[in-house]
């Protein structure tokens, strides 16, 4: 019989949660600090983002299956091992490649810690708690992304020991080891009764699809658009027509068709996949434009976003009484919340007013993101068929991860290609995209999910 989960197994669980989940994007303060120490150029600093999340999104469904095989604890433990150990690779980083190849590692580690944590709520927690706490884990997951923002600012300002930018990576070593010794008398171990075999080519081909999309958006515009980056590009769409008749052939499938065709997964999942896409190309571009074009330091540029998680929160917390007013509509009215703050925001940077008087805007950013990810979740989640309820979750999250992936690398060029215009007008771009996102996906979301 599985041994409950307790409420300080709980917590030791939404601690794994969050390394994996906040190392996304705490390293977006301080890309600025680290190209002057490691002088790598722009598209250096979108690898050291997105490869991170590529390696997360290529193995988070692999991960789930090799904890529903050989028991989610102990992959649980090889998870937390391997990312403290890449934690510490990328601290001692000595150049811009190190740093992006110790990146991807950590990512491809920190992808087996997500599914297992959400095995074992599902698996040991009693169906009365069960609710609770996946709404913390949500909470915390979505929390993650822009706490990470600011603690990364935090720690660059603290530079303990001159540690400079490395500390957003040492402070992982003793949360990890905590998390480790934690684990094994905390958390029971579990595992699928009935688990699914490995889709070893599903997972090749979406590695391969995601990452040629990624590179060719990566350094098409750094390196001019040379013959092997339009060959990534033709690439992408026969990869992708790969992988679904493989899927279609598979046993047990990484992406199961039969989760994709219905129609509000899909819808779901067509709807959030631009809008995360632009989210993170927002988080890419924001910390860099408030320290290069706005003078702040890591500091002050991690506090002035601060409102962003706080206003996250409370609007995960306010989604239940929401979502029994509104059902599916909350997502709609989160993106129209969302997009008022992106276009006062734009009027703000193209008026040039005062850096701090953008907090209402970053309010209701914040708070906009909250609605869509929590609602479309709940919607996605509810609409998957019982006997898929857990790859659907693992499509759901490769799904959101391999878009943020994307949205960096893509946008991120965007940005770059820009910032002659200065930090501020590259800036606008941006936000100009996100505010066209946001607005097309406030119009479709009660269409598409009804």
């Amino acid at each position: 019989m599985t041994r409950t989960l307790t409420g300080a197994g709980l917590t030791v669980l939404l601690l794994a949660t969050l390394l994996p989940m906040m190392d996304s994007f705490i390293v977006n303060v301080a890309l600025p600090t680290i190209a002057d120490d490691l002088r790598t150029d722009g598209g250096d600093l979108e690898l050291v983002v997105a490869g991170y999340v590529l390696a997360f999104t290529a193995f988070l469904v692999l991960g789930g299956r090799l904890g529903d095989t050989y028991g989610r604890r102990r992959v649980l433990l090889l998870g937390l091992a391997g990312f403290t150990v890449a934690s510490a690779l990328c601290a001692f980083a000595v150049s811009g490649p190190w740093l992006v190849a110790a990146r991807v590692l950590q990512g491809a580690t920190a992808a087996l810690i997500p599914p297992q944590v959400l095995g074992t709520i599902s698996a040991a927690t009693p169906e009365d708690r069960r609710p609770r706490a996946m709404s913390l884990y949500t909470a915390v997951a979505g929390l993650a992304a822009v706490l990470g923002l600011v603690l990364g600012g935090l720690l660059v300002h603290a530079d303990l020991w001159g540690t400079s930018w490395r500390l957003i990576f040492l402070v992982n070593l003793p949360l990890g080891l905590l998390a480790l010794a934690l684990v094994p008398v905390l958390i029971p171990d579990t595992r699928s009764t009935n688990p699914a075999g490995i889709d070893l080519p599903g997972t090749a081909l979406l590695t391969l699809g995601i990452t040629a999309l990624l590179l060719a958006l990566n350094r098409g515009p750094v390196a001019g658009w040379p013959w092997w980056t339009i060959a990534l590009l033709i690439a992408v769409p026969i990869l992708v027509i790969l992988l679904w008749r493989t899927e279609k052939r598979a046993a047990t499938p990484l992406l199961p068709p039969t989760v994709l065709t219905e129609p509000t997964v899909r819808g779901g999942l067509l709807l959030v996949a631009p809008f995360l896409a632009a989210w993170a190309g927002y988080l890419f571009a924001l910390p860099l434009t408030l320290q290069h074009g706005f003078g702040l330091d890591p500091l002050q540029a991690g506090l002035l976003v601060a409102p962003m998680p706080l206003t996250f929160l409370a609007g995960s917390f306010a989604l239940p009484a929401l979502r029994r007013r509104l059902g599916n509509g909350v997502l709609g009215a989160g993106a129209l919340v969302q997009a008022v703050g992106v276009a006062a925001l734009l009027a703000a940077v193209l008026a040039g007013t005062p850096v701090w008087t953008v907090l209402p805007c970053l309010v209701l950013i914040g708070l906009g993101q909250a609605l869509v990810i929590g609602s479309s979740q709940i919607a996605i989640l509810g609409a998957v068929p019982t006997a898929y309820a857990g790859v659907g979750g693992g499509v759901l999250i490769t799904t959101q991860q391999g878009s943020m992936a994307i949205g960096v690398a893509g946008i991120g060029s965007v940005y770059l290609a820009f910032v002659g215009l200065g930090h501020a007008g590259a800036f606008a771009v941006v936000l100009g995209i996100q505010l066209v996102v946001a607005l097309l996906v406030a119009g479709a979301g009660r269409r598409v999910l009804g």
